[in-house]
């Protein structure tokens, strides 16, 4: 569970939004949409405890070293990190105790469903802007953290990888975990997530995706 009280975000002095009161239930799927600028990565990262609250509290029912997992845009990653692939994967297995074999079969499986064989030992530098994508997410699918928070994890993806990733998403949300993120993808968010918080104006809204995305035909995301 995600409750926000009288949450204000942003630069000192200037809040991105008025004061936002929000709950969302454990087990849940939401999406964030909303203009360039109006706070949307910010929010996640202030749910995270990434970022200090200008006011209010970000409250959750799970604890935030061990419950809860963030995926930022891969633009805050450092490409020249002198790991290869198969290591940022791997860390996703932080924290937890799993045998030797355990950890190898864990690895292999979600490199072969990310699409990510053959490539395990490419330094970040080489990899293509999807492929690191999909490292990202397959690093992301060695977690059991049962609070999921997504920064436009679709970036960069292809077809083929976008379809990975709804039917992960899919899969999470199936298995209890509740999953927060950023999106610009409408017609994505229409098909594929059920609620959405919009960020317009300087107001917040939470609401079915469908209903709230035929309101407001015209807001550019991104």
């Amino acid at each position: 569970m995600i409750r926000c009280q009288a949450l204000s975000w942003g630069a000192p002095g200037h809040p991105l939004t008025s004061p936002l009161n929000l709950e969302l239930d454990s087990g849940s799927l939401t999406a964030i949409i909303g203009a360039n600028g109006c706070g949307k990565s910010s929010l996640l990262k202030v749910i995270a405890g990434l970022q200090k609250p200008l006011a209010g509290k970000a409250l959750l029912s799970v604890p935030r070293q061990s419950g809860l997992t963030f995926l930022p845009q891969q633009q805050h990653l450092d490409r020249q990190f002198p790991i290869s692939l198969e290591e940022l994967v791997a860390a996703g297995f932080w924290g937890r105790r799993l045998s030797t074999q355990l950890r190898k079969q864990r690895l292999t499986n979600a490199l072969e469903q990310w699409h990510l064989s053959g490539l395990e030992k490419r330094p970040l530098m080489a990899l293509s802007g999807g492929e690191l994508q999909r490292a990202l997410l397959a690093r992301l699918s060695l977690t059991d953290a049962p609070l999921l928070l997504l920064d436009e994890p679709h970036a960069a993806l292809d077809e083929l990888g976008q379809q990975l990733l709804w039917q992960h998403i899919h899969s999470w949300n199936a298995e209890g975990r509740t999953l927060l993120m950023v999106c610009h993808d409408l017609a994505a968010v229409r098909q594929h997530i059920p609620q959405t918080l919009l960020i317009k104006n300087r107001e917040c809204a939470l609401g079915a995706s469908v209903e709230l995305i035929q309101q407001t035909p015209n807001t550019q995301v991104a």
